[in-house]
């Protein structure tokens, strides 16, 4: 019997240890940032020293991919899958509509939490909950806190539909309760808060994985779209454009939330052994539907569309893991990615059976190696009709959105708006919360400027007319070509002078529509929703559980809407 006892002991003690010695993973998800709105890719205009500090010391991912739209993004993120072999690559769940990610899919929280990870959500969920078996507690959380849909008011939390006869809901949850108490909390605030409590909380027996997941910057409720504490917008009158200096509140906001929420990981001895992944879920919607003037300069288009606007984001990984530290890589990385890449960084062993679009990318980005080549599907939406494509430098863009509206370089910053202390970049960047936090001195302010210079994006100067019609891309008439190696900005198209590489690029598309599943999407207004029925709080209205892959009971109205759209064709309707 002591022997036994000796026994248990020795392999409680042994799971304890690997338990304790799995990092943890904290991942700083934000919504609708520019690639043009941090400093460290080389704007004076909005100083983010926090942000900045994070990926000097780190891995500044200058390459890094998303998909174009909210819902599309998270679920990859969350599945390691391409939209299309999820049934997620068609717009994003408006709050009234049912459907969510499918039930079969397996996420990154449950992995974790089957490796031994307590794992909580705060924040944005925007995957579905329609039924209370698509919410995150139902989906790998232990712990969610806040809110179901894709937007809401940074301070009372209510989401208002101006288009639908409902009444204005509370969007704010803990767990599976409303959550009306933290009402007049910036959003921003209330999210590092809950962040800060979830670490300062921790039982250290185990490893945190937690995903906070920002309102900021998306726009709130149509009504009242661009919401920052005055403090914040403050500091930058020298910002002309009212809606752009409230957006620089916003960031700056969140800039700040970022120093504290490494500060907590710090205070509680937790830092030495974190992984910490920051990134934007896709493009900033510069101007139309949601805008937040946001920029993604010099890169062509924007937020839902199939140009490097929409799907190149801001990115940064920190960790006292990885072997190389403050540089810059130019390793192709996408969200598929980041799921096979943060388990085997954890030691966490994904099942083998496990059907990943993404990569395990740990071994590049910590040894610091030569980018890999790699082949990506952007977007690929049959019912809006479009597609975006690379493969190595070659891009290939097929139709737009918005009938071509937002196809062009949006967001350029007006000259002579810098901030008042750029001229101290490097020295705020070293006087930041996060650098305060890392220690060790940082980089030097010669390395700083080194490599912001190196992660600053210019388009390079071609001899030939970008203007000359066999450049010219009309990608609602024909499918485009571009070099991005030469052209990151999508100036030039080559589709008539390479038609041999068009082609092949397009017959890759096909093969990839050939394991697509259909859109999961139903583009209905379920009156079911209004929050009138539900004690004026949006939650779920269809208590059914199924395992089935699709999001209603009835499939026959999913595939009479996907047919109807398909039938009037791409259409683009107002609520995101």
């Amino acid at each position: 019997m002591t022997v036994l006892l000796h026994v248990l002991l020795l392999l409680s003690a042994g799971i304890s240890l690997c338990l304790g010695d799995k990092p943890n993973i904290i991942i700083i998800l934000i919504d609708d940032m520019g690639f043009n709105d941090v400093s460290f890719h080389g704007s004076n205009q909005i100083l983010t020293p926090n942000i900045d500090a994070l990926a000097y010391n780190g891995v500044l991912l200058n390459r890094h991919y998303v998909p174009n739209l909210c819902t599309p993004s998270r679920a990859t993120l969350l599945t390691g899958k391409y939209p299309i072999h999820t049934g997620m690559q068609h717009f994003v769940i408006v709050t009234d509509e049912p459907w969510g990610l499918p039930r079969q899919e397996r996420l990154m929280p449950e992995f974790f939490r089957d490796a031994g990870y307590a794992t909580h959500l705060v924040g944005k969920w925007h995957l579905g909950f329609w039924r209370k078996d698509l919410t995150p507690t139902m989906r790998g959380f232990d712990h969610h806190f806040g809110y179901y849909n894709g937007y809401m008011d940074y301070y009372d939390h209510t989401v208002r539909l101006l288009d639908r006869n409902y009444s204005t809901g509370l969007d704010f949850r803990r767990d599976l309760e409303p959550c009306p108490e933290a009402e007049g909390i910036y959003a921003t605030e209330a999210f590092t808060t809950e962040a800060r409590k979830v670490i300062e909380r921790h039982d250290k027996s185990r490893p945190l994985f937690m995903v906070l997941s920002h309102l900021a910057v998306h726009t709130g409720n149509e009504d009242n779209p661009m919401q920052a504490p005055e403090e914040e917008v403050a500091k930058f009158a020298h910002i002309q454009d009212p809606k752009r200096r409230t957006y620089a509140g916003m960031i700056s906001s969140l800039d700040k939330s970022v120093g504290q929420t490494m500060r907590a990981l710090a205070d509680n001895g937790m830092l030495n052994n974190s992984i910490v992944l920051l990134y934007s879920d896709n493009g900033a919607p510069t101007v139309g539907i949601h805008s937040n003037a946001g920029s993604n300069y010099p890169f062509r288009g924007q937020k839902e569309s199939p140009w490097e606007g929409g799907i190149r984001s801001v990115g940064a990984l920190w960790s006292p893991l990885l072997q190389q530290r403050g540089y810059v890589s130019n390793q192709t990385i996408h969200a598929i990615d980041w799921l096979p890449t943060l388990a085997a960084a954890a030691g966490v062993q994904l099942p083998t059976d496990l059907k990943l679009d993404g990569l395990n990318l740990w071994p590049s980005l910590s040894g610091g190696t030569e980018p890999q080549p790699r082949k990506l599907l952007h977007v690929l939406d049959d019912v809006f009709g479009y597609s975006s494509y690379t493969a190595y430098t070659l891009k290939y863009v097929n139709g737009s959105s918005f009938e071509g509206r937002y196809d062009h370089w949006l967001g350029e910053l007006h000259a002579g708006e810098e901030h008042p202390l750029s001229a101290d970049y490097a020295q705020l960047v070293r006087a930041s919360e996060v650098q305060a936090v890392l220690g060790n001195g940082g980089p030097t302010e010669d390395r700083i400027r080194q490599m912001r210079d190196e992660a600053t994006q210019r388009c390079p100067i071609q001899e030939a007319d970008q203007d000359d019609p066999i450049y010219l891309c009309e990608p609602l008439k024909a499918a485009c070509l571009f070099d991005l190696a030469n052209d990151p900005c999508e100036r030039y198209n080559l589709a008539k002078l390479y038609p041999l590489q068009l082609q092949l690029l397009a017959e890759d598309v096909e093969e990839l529509r050939l394991t697509a599943l259909p859109s999961a999407r139903v583009p209905i207004a379920d009156k079911r929703a209004d929050p009138a029925l539900h004690g004026g709080n949006w939650e779920w209205w269809n208590n059914t559980s199924t395992g089935s892959s699709d999001s209603l009971t009835l499939p026959s109205l999913r595939w009479l809407c996907v047919c109807l759209l398909n039938f009037l064709g791409p259409v683009n309707i107002k609520l995101y």
